[in-house]
């Protein structure tokens, strides 16, 4: 555990050389990234924080908006006396990783962006995510880990591991995201000012965010490209790690080289 004022994050690191930050979804933790360790401990040193409330990590707070979530990440790379990592972030992590690229541009090598957004929710899905709020207030974090894990991906093996780290989630963090995701501000205009390298990588059959939002990047972020996993859903990094693995290599030597 890394005590950072005025939070405490889990960390887990493997490896050596370039810093990669490894940023989990909504509603998991850092044990999604675990299938790309074997595919890259020997090449960098990987970062992966349990974000506030997830985890092994502590909750203290009702809202957690993409901005403290960023700043957070930017607390823990001054604990690790980090200048610069490259930052890749999942679904909500990758969120919170533009909403980083925002706020702190020069402590970024390069970005990976995987099975995320820059658009804000509509009033719709809002109000969706604030209804779900109180469904979990009421019943408990079962109530999203049943309705969510088929969504995640086909696969029934993930489906079940998946629903075993949501459970092990507080409902408080779960909520306490789902109010901070539905006021999150469109990221769309600060992508023209990400100068970095910019790995979006999305999967062909993503029920959660469909795959045209992943091109929508390479049209504002010049240094972007997309990669396609096919036949992966909304966690391509656990259903198809060594694509992952080798898509992030590509992004660790386009950032290098920087």
């Amino acid at each position: 555990m890394m005590e950072l004022e005025p939070v405490e994050l889990f960390v887990e690191e493997r490896g050596q050389g370039t810093p990669v930050v490894l940023l989990h979804g909504f509603p998991l933790d850092h044990t999604i990234w675990t299938p790309l360790i074997p595919h890259l401990e020997n090449k960098v040193r990987l970062i992966m924080p349990d974000m506030r409330g997830y985890g092994q990590s502590p909750n203290k707070d009702e809202i957690h908006s993409m901005r403290l979530l960023a700043t957070d990440i930017a607390a823990l790379l001054d604990r690790l006396d980090l200048e610069k990592v490259i930052l890749c972030g999942h679904s909500m992590g990758g969120y919170v990783a533009l909403s980083f690229a925002h706020a702190y541009p020069n402590r970024l090598m390069g970005l990976g962006l995987i099975s995320t957004q820059a658009d804000a929710d509509t009033p719709e899905r809002r109000q969706a995510r604030l209804i779900t709020a109180r469904e979990i207030q009421r019943r408990g974090v079962k109530y999203i880990a049943d309705g969510m894990a088929s969504k995640l991906t086909k696969d029934t093996d993930l489906q079940k591991n998946l629903h075993a780290i949501m459970m092990r989630n507080k409902s408080k963090a779960i909520i306490a995201s789902l109010k901070g995701m539905a006021e999150r501000p469109d990221a769309n205009p600060w992508l023209s000012g990400i100068k970095n390298p910019a790995l979006i990588v999305a999967g062909t059959e993503d029920q959660i965010i469909p795959i045209d939002r992943a091109h929508n990047f390479t049209q504002m972020i010049s240094k972007s490209w997309v990669v396609e996993i096919q036949q992966a859903g909304h966690v391509p990094m656990m259903e198809a790690p060594s694509q992952v693995a080798d898509a992030l290599q590509q992004l660790i030597a386009a950032a290098s080289c920087c």
